[in-house]
């Protein structure tokens, strides 16, 4: 060991086949920096490095959880709505704890269309009702403009505490005649054939504000006997008709004179003709010619009577030589429209 080890000057120990070992590593160290030039020249551009070294660990776990993810959104994109948010209701409480009635919506402030229609229900809805609209006011007018406002349904049940409700008859009623041609009273269906109608001034109060509407019901006696239990309704009678007694009592005296003037012409005709008998006795001798001018006068009186029997009973001569025949209007179709209804809708 004498003989390998020499002692150099500064103190140090060294070997005879250390300077071998350096001469070795500085050619494979050359060699290695040649090979990786060579490399570099040969890769070309679309080629990718050559990963010789092994992977970092922080890299090997964000590739794994990026895959995770991959597959979990392609699980949940398989999924529907439903089973998506059982899904996330089952991992909130497997991880935070709880029960699944705790996580329920509660249903005490929820409305329906038919509330918001109660809630914003006007019986008549003015100008100033509708400034502000909001989308609930502009709901409950819109099933507003579906109702029919000719006739209104009754509630009667509290009429001997003089209290009634009342209401627009919806589609429905109107095609199966309820309130027109049956009895309008919400819980009375008689089909009477004699259906009284009432005007009724009907006050109430809509949002603490005070208002009157007249509104028209028809109702059968029973229930019309409800209605003026207190004190008696205006009831709506047919004009047209009144009209028609009226004229009719005009013209009744109008044809008795008619009449009176017929049966003495044919008296005074009567008379006459006796008269022209008894002259045809007493002078037979004065020829065919005197026979001839009486049959014909005969034949003249009997068309005279004939168109008297023709003429209208109520027009008499003196209305006759007025002037000339009323002209007869013919009734267009919406006129006969009008009268065929007048008494169905009052």
């Amino acid at each position: 060991m004498e003989n390998l080890v020499k002692v150099h000057g500064g103190g140090g120990y060294d070997s005879d086949f250390s300077g071998d070992d350096d001469e070795g590593g500085g050619e494979s160290s050359l060699r290695g920096i040649k090979r990786k030039r060579e490399d570099e020249i040969l890769q070309k551009p679309w080629q990718k490095e050559r990963h010789s070294k092994v992977a970092h660990r922080s890299f090997h776990s964000s590739e794994v959880d990026r895959e995770e993810a991959r597959n979990r959104r392609a699980h949940l994109i398989s999924l529907n709505a439903f089973e998506r948010h059982k899904k996330y209701v089952s991992d909130y409480i497997l991880y935070y704890g709880g029960k699944v009635e705790d996580l329920k919506r509660s249903t005490e402030k929820d409305k329906t269309d038919l509330d918001v229609v109660r809630e914003n229900h006007r019986f008549l809805w003015r100008d100033e009702d509708e400034e502000e609209m909001t989308w609930e006011k502009a709901l409950a007018k819109k099933y507003y403009d579906k109702l029919f406002k000719e006739y209104c349904i009754a509630d009667l049940s509290r009429y001997k505490e003089n209290k009634f409700g009342f209401r627009w008859r919806t589609e429905n009623e109107v095609v199966s005649g309820k309130g027109q041609f049956q009895c309008g009273s919400r819980r009375c269906e008689k089909e009477e054939e004699v259906l009284k109608s009432w005007e009724v001034n009907f006050s109430y109060v809509e949002r603490g504000e005070k208002r009157n509407a007249l509104v028209k019901l028809r109702l059968c006696p029973e229930c019309s006997f409800k209605l003026n239990y207190h004190h008696k309704r205006k009831e709506v009678k047919v004009k047209k008709k009144e009209a028609k007694r009226s004229s009719l009592e005009n013209q009744e005296p109008t044809k008795k004179k008619a009449k009176k003037g017929k049966k003495s012409r044919r008296r005074s005709k009567s008379s006459s003709g006796s008269k022209k008998h008894k002259r045809k006795g007493h002078s037979k001798s004065r020829g065919d010619t005197s026979s001839s001018s009486g049959s014909a006068e005969e034949s003249q009186d009997s068309d005279r009577d004939a168109e008297a029997a023709d003429e209208a009973p109520g027009q008499s001569d003196a209305e006759h030589w007025r002037g000339p025949a009323p002209a007869v209007e013919e009734k267009s179709r919406e006129d006969e429209f009008d009268d065929y209804f007048e008494d169905m809708f009052l």
